[in-house]
């Protein structure tokens, strides 16, 4: 991305803090609001160039009475007439087309609130959102990522964002498919749905040239959902601006009984919430079925089981406890995994990976639902170093295992990973050693630990070199007092 587009996105936030709204979350969403009226005007004026060319008329978004709504006539409006017509005129306006098809992200409008404070701030922001370069894709999806990258660095709404670099690492080991069927049910701004698209462009951009693929993925791929109406528009918004038409960003309570999604899917990217604690009453009991439990990790994993159509596959991030943890609910979701189902891998990881919001330790869970078994071996890996400090600054070093990892999980079936040994950072454990430790998956029982033998000198040989040393000190030092 361009530096003058960094300088102009950094400029709107400042703009936003110095008027006192100071939510990141809130400015990400004021922000949506308008790149959204932005590009309603952008469709409809590309569409009468299209009229023009062809010599027709077709319906337009903005009506004669609506004329002022345009972003193209009220951003050259004096900041006082400007923010009356926002607030009066063009907020309920987009509220108002929740059923219309030419936008797909019109229905997240309908509770849409307009809280920028004055109109100086308004035409402040217009004005610098103006002078984006939004042209394509490309530009559009770098800027609504650098926008959201202020999450990870303004206060305590990070934990919205798993870090874009393990979002990439996940999808580049599950390679999905032109076919797959693809959700995260705790999807916060869609960083997983955002980076599988985008895998799927880079990888298999031939899916563009069969009409029936090109319809699923605009339209029928991607599914995530959200029980916080901010984030789902703002992934809706992520998704769009990188070029997923009609993405299905819903509201819903993944855990509850409302979600009825059954063998729907084929595969999960997920980094679903660690620390929740939810009321049982409002729980899918065939979730409680597999794990009898009120915590949100385990849940997730047996929701994950129950929404997959058989074959679908799983890659999701786990807080540690779940590898060890000796509850009845721990052990249970981690023998169903690995009796009914195929466990492919653990991958650990450090526990700064997401500082300076949560030291906890983390990894990533990878497993194939069969109804079938098929757990032979698990294949482990201890990541030490994600490419960043592990500090709270997160700073850029050398130290990156994550091309190892991919590297070697793309290649786990050959001889040389079959053979390695369990000093090394990946290995094997067969399913037999897993049953017979209670289903743990913790790294750490598994690893082995090489502590070299140090030889050191006899004691009197030491001795014999301190006194050596304290004598030539003493010298050195009779001789400066000579000189003088």
């Amino acid at each position: 991305m361009e530096q003058e587009t960094k300088s102009i996105i950094d400029r709107i936030w400042t703009n936003f803090w110095e008027g006192g709204v100071t939510n990141p979350l809130t400015v990400i969403e004021q922000i949506t609001y308008l790149l959204f009226i932005k590009g309603l005007d952008d469709i409809d004026i590309a569409h009468e160039k299209n009229d023009n060319m062809l010599g027709i008329k077709t319906k337009r978004i903005f009506d004669e009475k609506h004329q002022d709504c345009k972003w193209s006539i009220f951003k050259n409006y004096p900041a006082e007439k400007m923010y009356k017509i926002v607030g009066e005129d063009v907020f309920p306006f987009i509220k108002s087309l929740s059923n219309n098809k030419n936008s797909g992200y019109a229905k997240y409008m309908e509770d849409a609130i307009f809280i920028i404070p004055t109109p100086i701030m308004l035409q402040k922001v217009v004005t610098a959102i103006d002078k984006l370069k939004m042209k394509n894709r490309d530009t559009k999806g770098d800027v609504y990522e650098y926008l959201l990258s202020k999450l990870s660095t303004a206060g305590t709404n990070g934990q919205f964002r798993t870090p874009r670099h393990i979002i990439r690492m996940m999808v580049e080991l599950m390679k999905p498919t032109p076919e797959d069927i693809i959700v995260d049910p705790a999807t916060g701004s869609a960083g997983f749905l955002v980076e599988a698209g985008e895998y799927l462009r880079n990888n298999r951009n031939d899916l563009f040239l069969t009409e029936n693929l090109k319809e699923h993925f605009n339209n029928t791929m991607f599914y995530g959902f959200d029980m916080d109406r901010t984030m789902l528009r703002i992934g809706a918004m992520n998704l769009m601006q990188h070029g997923i038409e009609n993405p299905n960003i819903l509201y819903k309570d993944s855990l509850s009984e409302d979600n009825e999604d059954n063998n729907k899917y084929t595969l999960v990217l997920a980094n679903p919430p660690f620390k929740g604690s939810i009321d049982s009453e409002r729980t899918s009991k065939d979730l409680l079925d597999i794990t009898k439990t009120k915590k949100t990790e385990l849940l997730f994993l047996a929701l994950f089981l129950r929404i997959l159509r058989t074959g679908g596959r799983v890659a999701s991030i786990v807080p540690d406890g779940v590898l060890f943890g000796s509850s009845n609910a721990h052990k249970a979701i981690r023998k169903e995994i690995i009796e009914k189902h195929k466990l492919e891998a653990v991958i650990s990881m450090p526990s700064g990976v997401f500082k300076p919001y949560a030291g906890v330790s983390t990894a990533i869970m990878i497993f194939t639902k069969t109804n079938d078994g098929g757990t032979d071996k698990v294949w482990f890996y201890d990541m030490t170093a994600d490419g960043f400090s592990l500090d709270d600054q997160r700073q850029p070093v050398k130290e990156n295992d994550i091309p190892d990892i991919i590297k070697r999980f793309n290649n786990r079936n050959s001889k040389e990973e079959q053979e390695r040994e369990r000093t090394e950072k990946s290995f094997f454990v067969s399913k037999e050693e897993i049953v017979e430790n209670d289903y743990g998956l913790s790294i750490n029982k598994y690893k082995e630990i090489v502590v070299e033998k140090k030889e050191y000198e006899e004691p009197k040989v030491i001795l014999k070199r301190v006194i050596d040393m304290e004598n030539e000190l003493e010298q050195k030092l009779t001789e400066l007092e000579e000189m003088l």
